[in-house]
């Protein structure tokens, strides 16, 4: 369906997969807690290969002793590993925090910038960070390309790259920008509800008539075995 189909067909399908994940997902937000856009890009750090679930119960605990830029820069790098040891990887994340405290309290006033190119440019910020930070803080466009969207995308046909950045451009073409957001946070519920990397629930999925179902495999009938004749039987 979607190796051939013209720019204008994918659009239109791209819409009802839009209306159908809209009806699907009705609260198309981020799975984590958070009350400001330090809170946000903090949780946003933290649930690099970690649930956003364990993410939830390390935050409330990480906001009371250190709520902001300015005490997480001063804090000792010890006492955030202790509270954030469970999200994994802690030192790098401790890190992390710490060196886009400071950036913040040097260059931005202690505030998280509102925009693409001053986000991506404090140290461990990538561009799915930023779209994060745009969209749910911000209400700017920020299309959202994690391990799910990067799955579900090309299984839907609507990128066939594995560059998230090159992903993130092949989708906004086909959406107009103020659909970036939900859509992106759709796909993301969607890969972890439905489309799962293994075994996808295709016999479930309300998607499905506007799939093409790239790269996934179906499930093959065994052959059907004669029978044997028992022995002595008349030929």
């Amino acid at each position: 369906m979607a190796a051939r189909e013209s720019v204008v067909h994918k659009k239109e399908r791209v819409q009802r997969i839009v209306a159908t994940l809209e009806q699907l997902y009705p609260q198309a937000r981020i799975s984590l807690d958070f009350k400001n856009a330090w809170q946000c890009l903090v949780a946003t750090i933290l649930s690099a290969q970690c649930t956003d679930e364990r993410v939830n119960q390390v935050t409330p605990g990480l906001f009371a002793r250190l709520p902001d830029p300015q005490a997480t820069a001063a804090a000792p790098a010890e006492l955030i590993e202790q509270i954030i040891v469970s999200t994994g990887f802690f030192r790098q994340k401790t890190k992390a925090l710490q060196g886009v405290a400071r950036a913040l309290l040097e260059r931005f006033h202690g505030q998280v910038p509102d925009n693409m190119e001053d986000l991506v440019s404090l140290p461990g910020v990538g561009r799915k960070t930023a779209n994060v930070i745009l969209g749910h803080i911000f209400g700017k466009p920020g299309l959202v390309v994690d391990t799910h969207v990067r799955r579900v995308s090309y299984r839907l046909g609507l990128s066939a790259q594995s560059d998230p950045d090159q992903i993130e451009r092949d989708m906004q073409k086909l959406l107009p920008p103020d659909q970036w957001t939900a859509f992106s946070m759709r796909l993301i519920l969607h890969g972890r509800r439905i489309c799962v990397a293994q075994r996808p629930r295709c016999e479930v999925c309300p998607v499905a008539p506007d799939c093409p179902r790239l790269g996934v495999s179906v499930p093959k009938t065994r052959p059907a075995q004669k029978r044997r004749r028992p022995s002595g039987s008349a030929s």
